[in-house]
């Protein structure tokens, strides 16, 4: 009986102790204490800078990023110029007659997972009625890309590196396009595409099949498995934990601040958010998806049009704000680093915003129905151009030009940087805050269900594609979002900033050594255009 009893009290030790903790510190700070112990080793290592002085510091990561993007860029010619027009007369419809079907649409097939005529997983991919056009495709894309990183990564990169950040995310979503272009016509040309329909596509594909063309399949295995761990580490962090903790961040904000009843609590918030998130990525509920696609986009041209409207009330200050922007990118005063501080903070939150070069996007598009990859590649082009170059821009502007961008913002931490957005809208439109963090939790969810897609897909690359294998990665990424909205904001950037950098490195690798094979779709695609004229 006592070995029994020893036994007992062994298992319950730690719940006991967990309990001692809670009573003491609280539920959200040790959650937050035991996630930060957990990850930061992973954390420092992706996020080593490299000293070139003794002011300036550089992380490694952004050398395969930005020296990527400038030889993909010089490599396609300026595709991410000279191609702008075509890829804009694509998603118009222009040249859907290639296809060998007027209205491109994709067959609707049974999913070997349910009775429904369509996979709720890939429904955010593939439309509301199993059709996807090129502009669906893309439309599509932003609504999970155009949100978070935009409302809350600017803020953080403003009041690190000052209004100069904003000129380097504006060059970093140019070079971006390039990048987009690469991945994503890989990731149509080497998807699998199973008997029901289903399609299974990413970097985990383009760099198993695509290297082994090339006659290096060891390390293409090598690579893909790296990335599948990356993509779904990063699907826990930057597309869950990052999205609800801003979420929550403004609600509780919005609803008193430290005086809010949801104030230390912030597991309650993602019990509910995971409740929900659970009904739509484990029930399948197709029907949810289809809202959140209607309301998103809605969304966003709320907060454009927000945006705008500060902008142009505010119409003689533009001129100083893109003086401020200009001088700031090449001789900032009171930034740590400098302009090379600055350089990297815009690069930084470029890359998060608009996961160019990172290989999320080539998951969702690998989905589209087309004869031509490079016909989606081109397409892709335009999502760093709309999240970056224009939707970061407005939100740089609006904080400008209502002096959120004082030098005494560079010390702000995380969390507050964030309300800068929030307390910028405010000051021209007093009720923006509450539409905006409405806003904030709609693109929070749709994030959240659009990355939950993403890591499904490394997760049945690693552990095959299985029912049971579907609902474990599922289960952990409903727990992984009430972790997100109790730990702090300062360790959920980090790991969801260090798991999408991650990504990064196997899949530039890759899109280096397979840009000849894109090069040549390229061709067979420019070639059917000028055929048909």
């Amino acid at each position: 009986m006592k070995k029994y009893l020893l036994s007992i009290f062994t298992l319950i030790t730690p719940f006991l102790t967990f309990a001692q903790e809670a009573a003491n510190k609280g539920i959200d700070q040790i959650i937050d204490e035991k996630f930060g112990n957990a990850t930061g080793w992973f954390v420092n290592a992706v996020f080593y800078q490299i000293p070139f002085s003794e002011d300036v510091k550089i992380y490694w990561v952004l050398f395969p990023l930005i020296l990527g993007a400038l030889y993909f860029t010089v490599y396609f010619k300026f595709i991410n110029f000279s191609g702008f027009f075509t890829s804009i007369n694509i998603v118009r419809g222009n040249y859907d007659d290639l296809e060998d079907r007027a209205n491109h649409k994709v067959e609707i097939s049974k999913s070997k997972f349910t009775d429904e005529d369509d996979n709720p997983d890939t429904i955010r991919i593939e439309g509301h009625e199993g059709e996807v056009s090129h502009f669906q495709a893309l439309t599509a894309a932003l609504s999970a890309t155009v949100g978070l990183g935009n409302i809350a990564g600017v803020a953080i990169a403003v009041s690190i590196g000052g209004a100069g950040a904003t000129f380097w995310m504006i060059v970093a979503g140019f070079l971006g396009m390039a990048s987009k272009f690469v991945e994503c016509t890989l990731g149509v040309k080497y998807r699998d595409i199973e008997d029901d329909g289903t399609v299974y596509g990413g970097p985990m594909y383009y760099l198993t099949k695509g290297l082994k063309s090339k006659g290096l399949g060891g390390l293409g295995k090598v690579l893909a498995v790296l990335f599948a761990i990356f993509v779904i580490g990063g699907s826990f962090g930057g597309g869950n934990m990052f999205q609800v903790n801003q979420a929550f961040q403004l609600v509780e904000n919005i609803t008193g601040g430290e005086n809010s009843f949801l104030h230390g609590n912030g597991w309650a918030f993602g019990v509910v958010m995971a409740i929900l998130v659970g009904i739509v990525i484990i029930g399948g509920i197709k029907k949810i998806a289809k809202v959140t696609d209607k309301i998103v986009p809605f969304m966003v041209a709320i907060y454009v049009a927000a945006s705008l409207f500060v902008i142009f009330a505010n119409f003689s200050m533009l001129g100083d704000a893109f003086a401020q922007i200009y001088n700031g990118a090449f001789s900032p005063e009171g930034i740590a680093g400098g302009a090379v501080g600055v350089l990297v903070q815009g690069f930084r939150r470029a890359a998060f915003s608009n996961e160019a070069g990172i290989g999320s996007a080539s998951i969702a598009h690998s989905a589209v129905k087309t004869k031509y990859a490079a016909s989606e590649g081109m397409v892709a082009l335009l999502e760093p151009f709309i999240d970056t170059v224009v939707v970061c821009t407005m939100t740089a502007l609006v904080l400008i030009i209502t002096g959120n961008v004082a030098a005494e913002n560079a010390s702000l931490n995380d969390a507050q940087a964030i309300l800068l957005t929030s307390g910028a809208f405010e000051s021209a439109i007093s009720w923006f805050p509450y539409v905006l963090t409405i806003a904030v939790v709609l693109f929070a969810f749709s994030s959240m269900i659009s990355w939950s897609y993403y890591g499904f897909q490394g997760w049945s690359y690693l552990f095959g594609r299985t029912k049971k294998a579907e609902y474990s990665y599922k289960i952990l990424f409903c727990l992984f979002v009430i972790i997100g909205s109790a730990a702090s904001l300062g360790s959920v950037i980090g790991f969801s900033d260090a798991m999408v950098f991650a990504m990064m490195v196997p899949n530039m690798v890759g899109l280096v050594i397979l840009a000849p094979k894109v090069r040549d779709e390229l061709n067979k695609y420019m070639k059917a255009i000028k055929d048909r004229t």
